[in-house]
Parts: structure tokens; sequence; C-alpha cells
């Protein structure tokens, strides 16, 4: 019963998810409908097509995912008509006209029949292109599906998954309805309205198209309903299996390619016949990379004579980050000693259709990826995986010991973060092509030097520059001394990627709350909040002593020339 109450509220919380914003001019497109033509029809539709994917999964195999894709290419389809009917009404009654002529004795009903049934459409259209927002909870129970087959319970928690969607969707269906009835009203610009909400409707598609649907806005994190979904599964223990279950994700893709390859000479995939294989995608100014780091070079050295081999596959993020003296610089800080191919021209990255940071896949003897994960976490789950493939490779092997992972412990910024749910902050970037949550008393300028200045108050998640800056595309760099860069934050652990001039390092002082951290200062940083920039990468400000707590911090740089590219919060 728990299961099926966190599978309804999976369903309402998908509605959040930001991916799902391009479905939203395709609600309000048919708001001028009654609710038994609109969405009465729209909402079982959606439900229908739901319980259809799920039926789909309860079969199994690669092309249930082939199939959803074609799905959405037909909902696509279907929305650009639907647009273009709404922008231009002579092609609305064009399209429209065979489907009056095909109803013969019922054209005096067509215009209600037709309405519900493109209602119905719509609903099993937005379904096909709801279905990828769905986070965990949806993803348990098809696994459970396509596992077990379609039992009475995976149909009726599938059920309750679709019922939850519904009812979110009802709620912005109604909301829609009467917001567009109140502009009606008073502007009298219904046509108008209906042009607009047609060029809405051709946007969106354009953005599902392009993938920005799930590839950049899934990526926002103003509200991570994924989080929030195994946030729920974890503290309810479900989701979690004693065995950890493996696919077939296809064959590896290659590996060739890289710029570079460090801590030992170039790996071809032919290379790695007959070895499990674990690819990390990682970049050195990554936090969330960085904490991983432990678990890999622990079960590279563990594994490594049993058959297991990791390689990391370096993908910048920013332009410093391709400096391959400063990958092998970091790799050497870290101590790593497993192979790294450096994948400045993410080819690598591509091939792999990757997306995160971090990323393992995990590939049995045979050169097949059984197993992916991305970002922290799921550590024992993972070493499990490992286990199992050189268990596939090997069934003499006996790992008695069992898993490592829940004993491994990172040191400075190597340790783990702080607990999700208490971390309200975000990743922040500083340059404009990134930029959010900046806040002054000047105009904004990019690419040249201006003098801002920072609010007395700071609302949180909000930060400020003071003293002449320049905003680049993908930093901030002080033209001099005495300039300040303050944050409204609550984390326990703050870090921020910076650089300085390779003949000149760059001092800086924080303060917390105007205070100097005594005790709550970084690894980089020492208890009066004085630290230096020598190198371009990661630098830790702030660890609290205790958990998550509000504060402002303020970075003061002693010299001019300090480049500041994203803050990151634990």
């Amino acid at each position: 019963m728990l299961l099926h109450i966190l599978a309804y509220f999976g369903g309402v919380l998908t509605i959040f998810s930001p991916c799902v914003l391009p479905v939203i001019p395709f609600l309000f497109s048919r708001s001028h409908l009654s609710f038994r033509k609109s969405a009465l029809p729209t909402l079982a539709g959606m439900a229908l097509s739901f319980t259809l994917f799920g039926l789909l999964s309860a079969a199994g195999g690669n092309w249930v995912i082939q199939a959803n894709s074609y799905g959405r290419i037909v909902a696509m389809v279907v929305f650009t008509v639907l647009g273009l009917t709404l922008l231009f009404p002579a092609f609305s009654q064009r399209i429209m006209q065979p489907l009056v002529n095909l109803g013969g004795r019922i054209q005096a009903r067509a215009s209600r029949n037709e309405s519900a049934l493109s209602s119905l459409i719509i609903g099993a259209s937005v379904g096909l292109l709801w279905a990828p927002c769905a986070g965990p909870i949806l993803g348990l129970v098809l696994a459970g599906a396509a596992l077990g087959g379609l039992s009475h319970s995976s149909f009726t928690l599938l059920f309750a998954f679709a019922l939850g969607a519904a009812t979110s969707l009802a709620f912005a269906l109604f909301a829609s309805t009467k917001f567009i009835d109140r502009v009606k009203k008073n502007l009298g610009a219904e046509d108008y309205l209906k042009k607009i909400l047609g060029g809405l409707v051709l946007l969106s598609v354009l953005a599902i198209a392009l993938g920005f649907d799930t590839k950049v806005l899934a990526k926002l994190s103003y509200l991570n309903t994924n989080s929030i979904e195994q946030t729920l599964l974890e503290n309810f223990s479900l989701g979690k299996s004693n065995s950890t279950q493996l696919s077939d994700e296809g064959p590896m893709p290659s590996i060739d390619g890289a710029n570079a390859w460090l801590n030992g000479v170039e790996i071809k995939s032919e290379d790695l016949k007959g070895k499990v294989v674990l690819i990390d995608f990682w970049t050195y100014s990554c936090i969330n990379c960085i904490r991983t780091l432990p678990y890999l070079k622990t079960w590279a050295e563990k594994y490594k004579d049993k058959g297991l081999v990791v390689i990391g596959v370096h993908a910048p993020e920013f332009a410093f980050e391709k400096n391959v003296e400063n990958v092998r610089m970091a790799i050497k800080n870290f101590g790593i000693t497993y192979p790294v191919a450096v994948d400045n021209d993410l080819k690598i990255w591509n091939a792999f259709q990757n997306q995160y940071w971090p990323a393992h896949y995990f590939v049995d003897a045979k050169g097949t990826v059984r197993y992916h994960h991305f970002g922290e976490g799921k550590y024992e789950e993972s070493e499990k995986v490992i286990q199992a493939l050189l268990k596939e490779m090997n069934p003499a092997l006996e790992f008695d010991d069992g898993v490592v992972a829940k004993d491994v412990q990172g040191s400075g910024i190597e340790q783990k973060a702080g607990k999700s749910k208490d971390v309200v902050n975000h990743e922040t970037y500083l340059g404009y092509d990134r930029m959010e949550n900046f806040v002054g008393l000047s105009d904004r300028v990019q690419d040249q030097f201006q003098v801002y200045k920072t609010p007395p108050v700071l609302k949180l998640k909000e930060w400020s520059l003071d003293g002449t800056w320049k905003i680049e595309a993908e930093r901030v760099v002080n033209q001099s001394a005495g300039a300040k860069l303050s944050l409204q934050f609550k984390a326990r652990d703050i870090h921020l990627v910076l650089s300085a001039p390779s003949d000149k390092p760059v001092r800086f002082r924080i303060k917390l709350d105007g205070q100097t951290p005594m005790g709550n200062n970084g690894d980089d940083v020492d208890r009066n909040g004085e630290g230096v920039i020598r190198e371009e990468r990661l630098y830790q400000l702030i660890r609290l002593k205790g958990g998550a707590e509000e504060h402002r911090l303020e970075i003061e740089f002693l010299d001019e020339n300090a480049s500041g590219f994203a803050f990151t919060f634990g």
C-alpha cells in the first residue's frame, strides 16, 4: 500500500520536472473546450499511453525504448499539426474537412465528437512526451514489470503513477482554463490568443525535437523532482534489492580518439577483451566527480588482479580543463593510478552519448555495457555490479570480504557531501552563458570591465560583485585588488572553481557573516580565512563544523586577475 501511495505522489511530482515545461502550451491550447470535450479525454488519453508504455515494459527488450522513441515522433507530429491549426484558420479548415466529410449522418455532431477524439489523441501524445520526465519511482515500477512480467501489483502501481500524473495535469488544465477565460473576458482577444498558443506549441515541438526537454531543461536544478522521489524511496527502503539486476545496454562504444593517455599507454577497445571494465567520465574541477574518486581508486586496487580495469575519461567542462598538464597535476594530487584518457574533443563522451559528470558505465568481459550510474552515491550497489560481472567471467571467484564501499572514506575535499535534503543552493555558474541569481546595484555588462556594487542584503542563493570586474562567458575576472564576490548560501560545504595567471598567484580572504571563519574554513583556506590561488582548480572555501546552515560568504581578492567560474555545494 505504501509503495502505491509513493507511486501516486511520484506521478504528481512529474509536473514540476523542468522537462515537462514544453508540454504546458499544449494544455493551454485546449482550454477553450468543455471539461467533457477536452480535459476528461485528455486525462484518459494520457493514462492510456502510460499504461501502454507499462505493458511494453513488461515484454522487455531494447525495442521498447525504440517504440517510445517512435511514439515521441508521432506526438511531435500531432502537436505540429495542432500548432499550425491554431496559427492558420484556413489550414485548420483544410485539415479538418476530410474528417467532417467522413462523418456522414453524424456530421451535425462531428465537431463534438472530433473535439473529444482529438483531446484523447492529445492526451496520449502528452503521455508519450511526459514519460521521459518520470523519475525513480516509475523506473522502479517499470523495472519490476520488465523483470517479473505484468502482474496485478505492477499494473496497479502503474495505474497509481498514471493517476498521480493525471491529477497534476487536471490542476494545470483547470488553472489554464480560468486564466484564459479571464484574458478573453477582459481583452476579447480569442483569435489573438490562439495564434500566441499556436506559436508556443510550435516552439515547444522544436525544443522537444532538438532534445532541450530532456537534455537541457532536465538539468535545471530549481526543483529536482528525481531527487525528491529518490529520497522517498531511500527513506522507505523501497526500490532496493539484495541482488543487482544487470541488463544488456548494447556493446561498449569506442574509446578511441583521446587527445592523450595518462598513467600508462594508450588503450584500445580490443585490449579490453576478456576484462570487466568500469568507465568513469569526470573532470577535475567537478566536486561530485572528486567525491567518487576514493571509491574508484579502492575498486581499481582491490579487483585489478581479478580482472577489473578502471578507466577514467577526463571530459572538460571549462576551457582551462583542456590543459593536459593541469589534468596530469590533478591526477597526481588525487592519487589516481589507473589509466586516464584526456577527451578534450569529447569524442569518447559523444560515442557513449553521455550527458553527466560523473557517469559510470560497467562493461562485462564480452564487451557489453551491463549497468550505468550517474552522479554520486549507490557505491555498494556499484561494487556488487563489479563482483557480479567478475563472477560471470570467472565463476570460481569468491568475495568473502563483501563490499568495501561502505567503509571508504575520502580525505579533505574528497569527503562525502552533507545531507542533500539540507543543501538549498545548487551549482552556480558565474559566467553569463549560464549565469543565474546574480544581483547588483549597477547594470551587468558583458566582456568589458565595469564597476559593480553589492546590495546590503542578499536573499538565499543570490550572489553579487563589488569593485571592478569583467563578466565573460565562462567566468568573472577582477581588475584590481580589493574586489569582492559575495554569496548567500545554505549548505555545509562551499567550493569555487578559481584560477590565476600562471606567473602570479592571487591572494584572497574570506569572511563568514562578516567574521573570520575560525574552524569553519575549508581545506584551501586557513583559520583566518586566507588562501592563495596558484593553479586552475576547485578550491574548498567553507566546511561548517555542523550541518548545512544559512550564512553569507564574502571573498575579497587581494590581487588583480583572479578568475571565478562556478560555485558548488555539499
